[in-house]
């Protein structure tokens, strides 16, 4: 009986009112232009702070404020390699007395190394 009772009816909730005598807060229109020549306006409260850039309607790419200023230059963070974190860690001195703590377990055969079946049939 229960699914009779949906039949012909929406279950999507629709608002009978209307914006007539409601005051919107004051808006202002901001032009925008991408690097296709794509222009288009977005409205924004008068209160609101303008960003600089915005998403193109027509074709998604980064549309910038016309006859505004241009967004700003963020400072780029240089690369940090491996040898950087390594160097933040360590001091060279400490790095040159656990590579010969390692050479001398390699040079003594302490490390039980696996050799490979092909490469004992070269030496054989």
């Amino acid at each position: 009986m229960s699914e009779r009772a949906l039949r012909g009816t929406r279950l999507v909730v629709t608002s009978y009112e209307t914006d007539r005598g409601i005051d919107l807060a004051p808006r202002q229109a901001v032009e925008y232009a991408c690097e296709k020549g794509h222009r288009f306006e977005m409205p924004f409260s008068v209160e609101a702070e303008i960003p600089p850039e915005w998403e193109c309607k027509v074709c998604g790419a980064q549309a910038l404020l016309v006859d505004g200023d241009g967004p700003e230059e963020k400072k780029a963070k240089p690369a940090r390699t491996h040898w950087d974190m390594l160097m933040e860690r360590r001091t060279r001195e400490e790095l040159e007395e656990v590579l010969e703590e390692r050479l001398a377990v390699l040079r003594s055969g302490a490390m039980n190394i696996a050799i490979h079946p092909r490469d004992s049939r070269k030496s054989a």
